[in-house]
């Protein structure tokens, strides 16, 4: 587990330390951007002191050199840099493991996720008792119909099939106590969607709504495959209800299958051999494959995961830390 130090002005004066985790991929357009907007939210949060971790997610562009030239004039920023693109949810995890704060917030770097919003949620935290604010976009202004469509579908999907409620349009942008982050990091699956696990451990949170925000600058890392099986990861993750659907579908098929072979005797027994039939009969052997690969499918998912977890390999690989770049430049 990667762990880094807090800054010495945070050592000397004692101050609560807000962990702010900033997952990056190829991102060189938006972080000068985001820094200098924090920079803004910090006079703001005089009673904590900010630690802002980027994670670099294999990024093949600047990402890397401009964090690295930023750590030679802000002490209060550090980085991790993966080996290579291991996805948002392994950057998030390398985030929550490094930070130390008593406060731990996840954020995205394009300034979709208001940093603005920072003061209050920490109030929420400290003042009135909650263990985590989560945000939630309540428009999809400037994103495409389909997409909006999809994802609304999702979240009523997820949440007729799961026991962990997934609010529509939440965000991983949230701020937690340091016992929510310990609750979400002692679960140990390889295969990780945020967003259900931390509605699964529980806890006191707070819902802020505000409205969506384009992004700062680039564009965004998230086509609309990519959008899709991050879905199926988070069924597959939150329920079962897919293996039982699978299930319903052979006792159907099977109940199907006896009734069709009473009809073939009787009409044997009755109108004898007759040739006609044939396009109905491949018709109905097509479709009654379909349903069974599409049942397989379902089934190979979960084993899917199940392999993966088996395997235990690490979620992801640290090539470099801000603490190393410090030595770099040290020595």
């Amino acid at each position: 587990m990667n762990r880094i130090e807090h800054s010495p002005a945070a050592i000397e004066n004692s101050l609560p330390v807000l962990s702010v985790i900033v997952p990056c991929y190829n991102e060189e357009e938006a972080i000068n951007i985001f820094v200098d907007s924090i920079s803004k939210v910090k006079a703001d949060m005089l009673g904590v002191e900010i630690e802002l971790i980027f994670v670099d997610d294999g990024s093949t562009d600047e990402t890397l050199p401009i964090l690295r030239k930023l750590l030679e004039t802000e002490t209060y920023i550090d980085y991790i840099s993966l080996s290579r693109n291991f996805g948002k949810e392994a950057a998030m995890l390398a985030g929550l493991e490094a930070a130390r704060g008593e406060y731990i917030a996840v954020m995205d770097v394009d300034l979709q996720d208001p940093p603005e919003l920072l003061p209050g949620m920490l109030n929420a935290i400290i003042n009135e008792g909650y263990d985590c604010v989560a945000t939630r976009r309540v428009t999809r202004k400037g994103e495409s119909p389909i997409r909006s469509y999809f994802a609304r579908s999702f979240y009523k999907l997820i949440n007729k099939i799961s026991k962990t409620e997934i609010v529509d349009g939440v965000r991983d942008y949230r701020l937690m106590t340091r016992r929510f982050v310990e609750a979400v990091l002692s679960l140990k699956e390889y295969n990780r969607f945020s967003k259900g696990l931390f509605s699964w451990v529980g806890f006191r949170t707070k819902l802020i709504e505000f409205e969506n925000v384009p992004r700062a600058a680039g564009n965004t890392k998230w086509s609309f495959w990519k959008l899709f099986v991050y879905a199926i990861d988070g069924v597959v993750g939150f329920s079962t209800a897919p293996l039982a659907l699978s299930s319903l579908f052979g006792i159907i098929f099977f109940l199907v299958a006896i009734l069709g072979m009473v009809f073939v005797i009787v009409r044997r027994a009755i109108f004898g051999d007759p040739v006609s039939g044939w396009a109905s009969t491949v018709c109905i052997i097509l479709f009654v494959s379909g349903i069974q690969l599409f049942c397989v499918s379902i089934l190979g998912q979960y084993l899917a995961k199940a392999y993966l977890e088996t395997k235990r390999r690490p979620v992801y690989i640290v090539k470099e830390t801000g603490e190393a770049s410090h030595d770099e430049h040290r020595g």
